[in-house]
């Protein structure tokens, strides 16, 4: 079977080239006889890399006319579109009569659109063309959801029906995983941390939904009562509403911001936390969670949208507006270590279960299914 992966801009969203990457490894690895073709936009020329982030005209033309063209040009028995917001090009294959599978990890502008916003110049027009671009999906065969949340949303909100859609995890990869303690004493001496310093870590952005506020603010009550406290912080910088909490709570000597590591700095710094705290107030999966109980990292996140199902019973699930619950939380697990031990093992469970082979088996599975289909009407 040929298989077309229809990849989004490089650079644009680490996340979805980590999905991207992992489903062709795992795809490779369970059908290893399959030819698995990969694009992805293309400058018109090596110095024109940035076209996706201009202004104007360009940046549509590109986005929604060039690239799906060319996409529909291809030859393969399946596309499969790896992000919701290139649905768009469904269209172009639906018109031509190929095949196409859209994954959706999200879709959270209808839930909280005040996040372009912060994100784009022309909010409206960027809301316009998301909103068309996800309503492709109603034209792919099939669209894959990364939890039952998400499945559900598609479902509701662009009126597909649930015999469509088949839902898929993402998987965590085998770099994250426990360290030996020693490495990990070296790691905090390394961060200036102490054996009874309470380590929070987050990870990701931090845009309204990630709820970093309230994080500060869990941070802000601990250092309050005179414990010895710190965050370390990867991903998106803090916005200005962030800085001024931090400087009016004098929160910067216990900070750390990381920024954009690699996978093993990544994988040390879960180790070396005591506690990832994600109070996201929405997510399609969540896949820092599934990363950090990989890691042996006891987890406190929120009660809302996929993350009780991604967590299943192997983390503390708290009201994501509640500081109070949080650092109740903080405190058991710093002053119970059997609870500790109970979570973490719970977490290193769990993380099994979200495995990319297995998951790469299962698409492969819904592309047989609908190339099946496929050829019997054509022959019928």
């Amino acid at each position: 079977m040929r298989v077309v992966i229809v990849r989004r801009v490089p650079g644009s969203t680490h996340s979805l080239e980590v999905y991207a990457d992992n489903l062709v490894a795992g795809l490779k690895a369970v059908r290893p006889d399959w030819n698995i073709i990969e694009v992805a936009p293309q400058p018109w020329n090596s110095k024109d890399k940035l076209w996706m982030s201009g202004i104007g005209l360009r940046k549509y033309y590109e986005c929604f006319w060039r690239h799906p063209h060319a996409v529909s040009q291809q030859n393969a028995d399946i596309f499969h579109v790896i992000d919701q917001s290139d649905a768009h090009i469904a269209y172009w294959l639906h018109r031509v009569g190929k095949p196409v599978v859209v994954t959706c990890h999200d879709l959270v502008h209808f839930v909280y659109p005040d996040t372009l916003r912060g994100q784009s110049r022309f909010p409206a027009l960027s809301m316009a063309t998301w909103r068309y671009s996800v309503q492709g999906m109603t034209k792919a065969n099939h669209v894959i959801a990364v939890s039952s949340h998400t499945a559900h949303d598609v479902a509701q909100m662009l009126n597909i029906s649930p015999k469509k859609i088949t839902v898929a995890p993402n998987g965590v990869e085998p770099i994250y995983r426990v360290l030996p303690q020693e490495k990990v004493k070296l790691l905090r001496q390394q961060y200036q941390a102490s054996a009874a310093t309470i380590c929070l870590l987050n990870v990701g952005g931090t845009i309204p939904r990630k709820n970093i506020l309230t994080v500060l603010k869990v941070l802000e009550r601990l250092r309050t009562e005179g414990l010895s406290v710190c965050l370390w912080k990867t991903g998106g910088q803090f916005t200005s509403e962030h800085k001024a909490f931090i400087h009016q709570h004098q929160l910067e000597p216990h900070i750390i911001h990381f920024g954009n590591p690699d996978k093993e700095t990544l994988v040390g710094l879960y180790n070396a936390a005591d506690i990832l705290l994600a109070p996201s107030l929405y997510e399609g999966f969540g896949l820092t969670i599934v990363e950090a109980m990989a890691c042996g990292t006891p987890v406190i996140t929120a009660n809302v949208s996929s993350l009780p199902e991604v967590c299943n019973g192997a983390a503390i699930l708290v009201n994501p507006m509640d500081v109070e619950a949080m650092v109740e939380s903080i405190h058991r697990i710093k002053q119970n270590p059997d609870y500790r031990q109970l979570l973490i093992k719970k977490g290193l469970l769990r993380a099994k279960f979200f495995n990319w082979e297995k998951t790469a088996a299962q698409i492969a599975e819904i592309y047989e299914n609908i190339s099946r289909k496929n050829y019997l009407h054509i022959f019928k």
